[in-house]
């Protein structure tokens, strides 16, 4: 229909476009590279294949933190050559990378060298990861000017709806192939669905809009601005604030979700992976929902709404799981890993009405060093605090409290979170 197609007479000769088949290509590339938050299912595999590995090699350091502080570093340093060269050559780059960059991490576990597993899945996959995270994102705020979180929802469940699909393929496969081949098995899988996303993906024509859809007054007057004139105003690290502490609280538990079941719950590592898969359908359905409301919501009561509801859950949660309250516990996490979702769907729209939809996958890219900030932090205040409460048990001690402290660390900085979203505002009109 006339508000989905692209007339392309008098731009080019390729055909006219539907616009709906663009989010097609933007969730084959995410879903794929999304699998990255399933990478807690191979954190023990991987220790027992490589039981004498470096301590800097210590997963969730290598497997994970790695690859999302590479992704975001890519995002940032990667978003003006995005937006100069296309969706499509960026995904295609982004396939590459992050499908080789699994290879060469396979390679390295059958050969039991945890450097090439460093190289390829935590530096040459987390680039693909940059390059493929943004390149669908800025395409579909420019294809749904009208829709702006329903667009960024739309691809960005993808990325969380890979957790859901790669945490049971993980598990299966190591079960089924051994670990090594199985990353390899992986790598084959991905590398051809996200070029075949990427053959979908293209931008809309200079000027064009959606037939029938005139900008609202304020957003017709107001002018896009580059990537380094939004570094130079406030809203800017006002943003990359309010990203950071939540992907901090939400990264911290993704990065141990199958460890902290299993510590606290005594759950099995199989039941583990179910768990990681429940909460990656959440963190996907959380990407939808929150930034599909935030189009009427308002993007800065949505972030105010993610941080004072998780400082709840998080002072809540250590007491769920000393009763032992699975049920309750699970709800908790899931709402927790929902908003931890929203919270990435909904930053690119967050930005596009600040600084105007022309440069916001380079701008994009800048917010998302916060993501490599916090792939960093998050783990780290998780992983170091339980196991320091661990150390200090006697031998034979329930684990039940060990995350007690490190939940309570995570809701400080989102009561901070919460404090900072108040501060956003409108850029002045110049």
């Amino acid at each position: 229909m006339a508000a989905s197609r692209v007339d392309a007479a008098p731009w080019a000769a390729a055909p006219a476009v539907n616009r709906w088949l663009i989010p097609v290509g933007a969730v084959a590339v995410h879903i794929c590279i999304g699998s990255v938050y399933a990478w807690s299912t191979f954190n023990r595999p991987f220790q027992a294949l490589l039981p004498n590995a470096p301590e800097w090699f210590s997963p969730p350091y290598t497997t994970y933190s790695t690859a999302l502080v590479l992704l975001g570093l890519s995002a940032a340093f990667g978003g003006p050559w995005v937006e100069r060269r296309g969706p499509r050559v960026a995904a295609t780059a982004a396939a590459l990378l992050f499908g080789c960059g699994l290879m060469i991490g396979g390679i390295g576990l059958a050969l039991r060298q945890s450097v090439l597993v460093f190289l390829g899945m935590g530096v040459i996959g987390g680039m693909g990861c940059g390059l493929g995270y943004i390149s669908p994102v800025s395409t579909l705020v420019k294809w749904f000017p009208d829709r702006r979180g329903m667009a960024t929802g739309m691809a960005i469940m993808g990325f969380g709806g890979g957790a859901a699909l790669a945490s049971p393929l993980n598990v299966r496969f190591m079960n089924s192939l051994g670990v090594p081949t199985a990353v390899m098995t992986l790598a084959a899988i991905y590398l051809v669905i996200m070029m075949i996303g990427a053959r979908i993906l293209r931008r809309p024509p200079e000027g064009w809009k959606p037939g029938g859809w005139n900008p609202p007054e304020k957003s017709s007057n107001q002018k896009s601005i580059t990537r380094n004139a939004a570094l130079r105003t406030p809203q800017f690290y006002l943003l990359w604030g309010i990203l950071f502490i939540n992907v901090t609280a939400g990264i911290g538990i993704l990065a141990q979700a199958s460890p902290i079941v299993q510590d606290l719950f005594q759950k099995t590592p199989v039941e583990a992976a179910t768990f990681v898969l429940l909460l990656s359908i959440f963190n996907l359905i959380g990407r939808f929902f929150w930034a599909s409301s935030s189009d009427y919501l308002g993007r800065r009561n949505t972030y105010t709404t993610f941080f004072a509801v998780q400082i709840v859950l998080f002072l809540l949660i250590p007491g769920l799981a000393g009763r032992g309250e699975w049920a309750l516990f699970q709800a908790s996490l899931f709402v927790v890993v929902s908003m931890y979702g929203g919270g990435f769907a909904t930053i690119p729209a967050f930005l596009a009405d600040l600084f105007g939809s022309d440069n916001v996958g380079a701008i994009h890219g800048a917010v998302l060093t916060a993501w490599s900030a916090a792939a960093i932090a998050g783990p780290v205040i998780v992983t170091e605090l339980s196991n320091r409460a661990k150390l200090g048990l006697a031998p034979g001690a329930s684990h039940v409290h060990i995350y007690d402290g490190p939940l309570q660390v995570l809701a400080g900085l989102l009561a901070v979170g919460f404090l900072i979203t108040l501060l956003v505002r409108p850029l002045r009109s110049s």
